[in-house]
């Protein structure tokens, strides 16, 4: 009983932002076909070219959403904190995916059946709005971010990323770190670019007082010229 009760809890946690639109019928069809998973740091959640079957909510954790590029280096496209939504894209556009999705943490996730999904917005508008406003956020983000990573120089593009961290995730108690742990190869892969570039431009940023690194920590020095970096690309 105890863990049914923990489960529903988690569920209804998880889609908060869907919950308050659902009627009572229409959450207990929502209970009784979701599902909640849990995965390991680097476990896979779904590939290229998998067949979409469930919209996802994570809950807890970070989940990294990338593609793989030529010579098998992987670009990152998005990473999805609690409680965002992911994994739905594909199917409303009749396709496989085009992209992977991956725990970069342990993580949990909650599935809800895309036929399910399809019945509720067939008969609620405001649900169906709720994702046509999702879907068109996570465009106009992406729209935003292929400029960025073209356009902008090496300095701008790493500075715009860790920003993007630092938004999406926040800080530490200490009030400085960024509240992820990146390898050096993953920041490149979401900046775009090769990982000596990252590594030569993050030691340029800790020697310019912008940053200060302990291993895998990333701690923010001066926030303000950061945004600048960004912003002059």
């Amino acid at each position: 009983m105890a863990n049914n009760q923990q489960q529903e809890f988690d569920l209804s946690y998880s889609l908060v932002g869907v919950w308050r639109i659902l009627d009572n019928q229409e959450r207990e069809v929502l209970r009784k076909s979701a599902t909640i998973q849990h995965f390991k740091k680097n476990e896979m959640i779904y590939c290229e070219g998998d067949v979409p079957m469930d919209m996802m909510c994570l809950l807890k954790g970070k989940v990294k959403i990338f593609r793989e590029g030529v010579g098998g280096r992987n670009q990152i496209i998005r990473m999805i904190k609690p409680v965002q939504y992911f994994g739905y894209r594909a199917y409303f556009a009749g396709e496989e995916y085009l992209t992977g999705a991956s725990a970069f943490e342990s993580s949990t996730v909650c599935l809800i059946p895309m036929k399910i999904v399809s019945q509720l917005l067939e008969n609620n508008h405001k649900l169906a709005f709720f994702f046509i406003k999702q879907l068109s956020i996570d465009l106009g983000i992406a729209d935003e971010r292929t400029v960025n990573l073209t356009q902008k120089h090496v300095r701008g593009r790493l500075a715009e990323s860790l920003l993007f961290l630092l938004d999406s995730y926040g800080l530490e108690a200490d009030g400085a770190t960024i509240n992820i742990y990146l390898a050096r190869g993953d920041l490149a892969n979401l900046s775009n670019m090769t990982t000596s570039n990252t590594i030569r431009t993050l030691s340029t940023f800790v020697s310019e007082r912008i940053i200060a690194l302990d291993g895998r920590k990333i701690k923010i020095i001066d926030e303000d010229r950061l945004r600048k970096i960004s912003k002059l690309g």
